[in-house]
């Protein structure tokens, strides 16, 4: 983090001085000593403290573990310090990965005379690394009268009662205000003065204190009592007098009979100050035996998820979780707590967890660490296409992080996407790592920060920055964000590079509101730039639609630094200055009070797309082309319809229409889109008739054992070609150019004659030119048998039939973008004998599953290997599946794909067949999974209807990602 540092007064830094001199302990880094307080049932990384035991142990275990954390920024371990109702007499440190929490209903309920403070002495004082820790539900008396919280991002302070002052920063060592760039405080009350002096931003909800001193760039109030007064810019004040809608936090304590519970606070509306001012917090207080206590050590993804699936909770402790599948919640009212900064690593480049789409689910102080394999995302709220309305029971999100980078390499296309209704999210901190492991523009890929696609969001208090697009795009109505801080990324390479629109804007917003929205409003948003690698310009920090239900108030660009020539040009919607220096001040900073849209929304459609034309490529593929549409915004896409049914988009004026059956005619129309969902009308008919079948319409090769390797070598795996996965690709790592290569090796020499190189999911990567070669020795390579360019993300390759063990394929194109395959399938010569055929084109088929509770069926059938269809309940004998096909075929092979979440194969199965959906009949085949892929062949049937029954048990979910039929 690259921050500006701002001295306070002279007379002001005399007076901390010689109170800070008295207040904060000096510590000595110690191993942590030997304590019966870690060995409960929340495991070795908690220690749970109690007033009788000795000041000086509870003082030395808090004194070792700030002596292994205090500079542990990337490092494995995790903590959390809990404190039964009492008084105690210890003053400490808070370091990284560190919670503190009193384990009383209230907090007064734990006094700790002495001290709990984060200083930055470890960085000079530099506080803008202090991340990742905690303080929550208790009460300070600090000696000398101060309390020190120089925080910066991920370190919230929660119903505490500060008996004194509060400092929000550190000094260097020349007794100048350091660096810091917080943070957040809710529901807390201090005594005295907060003291924000050098703190860049803050935001305090529903707080109180005796006054408040300073703001620099970005300070926000909501529900607060006694906030600040002054006008935006100078003071940088924004207060809102109530806080609309909140649920705080759940939290861990223990009742009077000395049991664990977790109290979940009720929903509140319109409220200003504490929720325990005049008594206890409202709410309702659950039982730990409700709950699954994952430890590091034991907790698989496997025994969370059917803990979950039998109704428990689940509470995390500290420590890192690597996850081999995707942590479903899938009941309404789940409560996920963790304590300690609990981290999941998605390890496979699957999601790391899901929340279905149901009533009040509450998710509370997790780490989302991105894996080595690409996510889709990270977290997702709901699946895509939630509709149902929550606002009586919203879900609510509280303190979660996310990293993609740093303390490992990472990748993700999005963190944190919400598709659900009037989600309620307090605290989030979304980052791509400006430093640490992996931190670099083409290694730790992060597309966006955050994604919002349901109606009615509400957000306090959201951090996001350095991705590689928009960090935040907000797609639903009724958005609601208050306080909004955002570095955009300082590693850009060129502006070329960095281009939104189509390529005709500079660089992407921060704060991105889609031009579909009619709705949104924010309040305090903060954007800044470090543009430390090239001269790259933003044209405007925030874009949000021109439309009367859209509202931004208070509003600030800065310069950190950069390159000489880098600048954010406006401020929202090419309006306000530039910010470009350090020097004058308002090359630094620009700021717009207020934003109130005018128009009354896009409501024009784009032209008609011009001259669509069909050619048929092989015997399963058609390409169309078509002349390009103008829209008074700007064309999003086009849809393709085929024989009246959409069934795919393009952002080019190209589409290559794969899977289909040979000697089969097909039309086609296309329509073009705007950002604002017009369309335009259809364009002329194209139609064109698929080749023959013959050389290289025959099954695709099984691709188990192979591999592959790649020159250049420096971006994903090549073992990614092969998995079945479009989720993940192999990446060259650097834009195409000539001379790039992938060689193969399929262990034997095959017989094959077409390959399919599929960039679905990263449409713009595919070759612009190939050259394709085989050999028998990987040596060599004679001529090419086939050559060719590419417009499109599928890139279909026919040729003579060919008998090799190698095959390379060599790009002769070159593109800013780089050359990426998700997957990689070669195809034998003939179709072969029965279960061979060709898969049938699925548009229009229905599925239905028995149970209902998982994913939704539809899954199955949908194209893409990122979703999935579930039972959402451990297998047992019984559960079915069935298949639509909307009209009888001939069928003689099924496959059921269950790659990505490998362990939920069907253990055993059944397969009938009907025409009428009812009649059945007797079992066409039966057998048993052994593996992620099951295949079932069986003589030729004639029917419109499949079933698929479960005769298997197993603890984990039967799940499909796809299902194909074949003739």
């Amino acid at each position: 983090m690259n921050k500006l540092r701002k001295k306070i007064s002279t007379v002001t830094a005399l007076a901390l001085i010689t109170s800070l001199c008295s207040i904060f302990p000096v510590v000595t880094s110690a191993a942590i000593p030997s304590s019966p307080a870690n060995s409960t049932i929340l495991g070795p990384n908690v220690y749970v403290f109690d007033s009788s035991m000795a000041a000086a142990d509870i003082q030395g275990v808090a004194n070792g573990i700030y002596g292994q954390q205090e500079t542990n920024e990337f490092g494995g371990q995790r903590y959390a310090m809990l404190f039964k109702p009492g008084a105690y007499n210890v003053n400490f440190n808070v370091g990284y990965y560190t919670s503190v929490a009193g384990l009383g209903q209230n907090p007064g309920d734990v006094n700790i005379n002495g001290g709990v403070n984060v200083n930055a002495d470890w960085d000079n004082g530099n506080a803008t690394r202090n991340f990742w820790r905690s303080i929550e539900n208790l009460t300070i008396t600090p000696a000398g009268g101060k309390t020190q919280f120089a925080v910066s991002q991920a370190a919230p302070m929660r119903r505490v009662h500060i008996k004194g002052g509060l400092d929000l920063f550190d000094f260097d060592s020349n007794w100048n205000a350091g660096w810091a760039s917080g943070g957040y405080i809710a529901d807390t009350i201090v005594d005295g003065a907060v003291l924000p002096a050098s703190q860049q931003q803050f935001f305090a909800r529903n707080s109180q204190w005796g006054s408040w001193a300073n703001g620099v760039w970005n300070m926000v109030f909501v529900g607060d009592n006694n906030a600040p007064t002054g006008q935006f810019p100078d003071p940088p004040y924004t207060v809102v007098d109530k806080t609309p809608v909140m649920r705080e936090k759940p939290y861990l304590y223990v009742n009077n009979a000395g049991q664990y519970q977790v109290f979940v606070p009720s929903l509140q509306t319109n409220t200003q100050g504490v929720t325990w001012a005049n008594g206890s917090t409202p709410g309702q207080s659950l039982s730990i035996d409700q709950f699954y206590i994952a430890q590091p050590a034991t907790a698989t993804a496997a025994a969370i998820n059917t803990a979950l699936s039998q109704g428990k909770n689940l509470l995390f402790t500290p420590g890192v979780y690597h996850l081999n599948d995707t942590i479903r919640v899938q009941n309404a009212n789940t409560v996920v707590l963790g304590i300690g900064m609990p981290t999941l690593v998605p390890d496979n480049g699957q999601v790391a967890m899901s929340v279905a789409d149901v009533d009040g689910v509450k998710l509370a102080g997790l780490v989302f660490d991105a894996g080595p394999q690409n996510s889709i995302s990270l977290l997702e709220v709901g699946p895509t296409g939630s509709a149902v309305n929550h606002a009586a029971n919203p879900t609510s999100l509280h303190d979660l992080y996310f990293r993609t980078g740093g303390a490992t390499a990472g990748k993700n296309d999005t963190a944190l996407k919400i598709n659900s209704n009037q989600v309620i999210g307090e605290h989030f901190w979304i980052w791509r790592a400006d430093h640490g492991a992996g931190a670099g523009w083409t290694t730790n890929v992060s597309k966006n920060g955050l994604v919002v696609n349901g109606a009615d969001v509400t957000i306090y208090g959201l951090f996001n920055e350095h991705h590689n697009e928009y960090q935040t795009l907000w797609n639903g109505n009724g958005g609601r964000v208050y306080f909004y801080q955002s570095e955009i990324p300082y590693d850009v390479p060129n502006q070329s590079s960095w281009m939104s629109k189509n390529g005709t804007v500079n660089g992407y917003a921060s704060y991105k509101v889609a031009d579909s929205v009619t709705s949104h409003e924010a309040w305090g948003v903060g954007v800044y730039s470090y543009f430390r690698d090239a001269a790259v310009k933003l044209n405007s920090a925030i874009e949000v639609p021109n439309v009367q239900g859209v509202k931004i108030h208070h509003m600030t660009s800065i310069w950190l630094s950069g390159m000489a020539g880098s600048e954010i040009t406006h401020v929202i919607n090419n309006i306000g200055g530039t910010v470009y220096a350090n020097n004058p001040t308002t090359a630094m900073r620009q700021t717009v009070s207020e934003f109130a849209g005018t128009g009354a929304g896009d409501t024009t459609a784009p032209s008609t797309p011009s001259n669509l034309t069909a050619a048929a490529a092989s015997s399963s593929q058609i390409n169309l082309s078509w002349g390009a549409s103008t829209d008074n915004v700007g064309v999003a896409g086009y849809d393709i319809y085929r024989n009246g049914a959409v069934v795919g988009s393009s952002v080019t004026t190209t589409y290559s229409d794969t899977g289909l059956a040979a000697s089969t005619a097909y039309s086609y129309t296309v329509k073009a889109k705007d950002a604002a969902g017009n369309s335009s009308a259809a364009s002329n008919t194209a139609s064109a008739t698929t080749q023959a079948g013959g050389g290289g319409t025959g099954a695709a090769l099984d691709r188990t054992g192979w591999t592959a390797t790649s020159t250049p070598s420096s971006g994903d795996p090549t073992s990614n070609l092969f998995d079945g996965n479009l989720a993940t690709r192999w990446s060259a790592g650097a834009p195409m150019a000539a001379g790039q290569s992938l060689v193969i090796d399929m262990k034997a020499a095959q017989s094959f004659s077409k390959i399919v190189m599929d960039s679905t999911g990263s449409a713009n990567d595919y070759a612009r030119g190939y050259e394709v070669y085989v050999s028998n020795d990987g040596t060599s390579w004679g001529s090419a048998v086939a050559t060719g360019t590419s417009t499109g993300a599928v890139v279909t390759v026919n040729f003579a039939a060919q008998n090799a063990r190698y095959i390379k394929i060599v790009q002769t194109g070159t593109a800013t973008s780089w050359w990426s395959i998700h997957e990689l399938n070669v195809y034998g010569t003939s179709g072969g004998g029965g279960g061979t055929g060709t898969v049938y084109d699925r548009t229009g088929w229905t599925a239905s599953s028995t149970p209902t509770s998982g994913d939704v069926a539809s899954n199955l059938l949908d194209g893409s290997m990122a979703t999935r269809w579930s039972t959402g309940t451990a297998m047992a004998p019984g559960q079915s599946l069935t298949v639509d096909m909307k009209a009888a075929k001939s069928i003689s092979k099924l496959v059921m794909d269950s790659t990505g979440s490998d362990n939920d194969y069907a253990r055993g199965y059944q397969v009938f067949v009907s025409n009428d959906g009812t009649n059945w009949g007797s079992a066409i085949a039966s057998g048993a999974g052994t593996g992620p892929v099951v295949t079932v062949t069986f003589a030729a049937q004639n029917a419109r209807y499949v079933k698929v029954v479960q005769t298997g048990t197993a603890t984990s979910w039967w799940s499909i990602r796809e299902l194909n039929l074949y003739s």
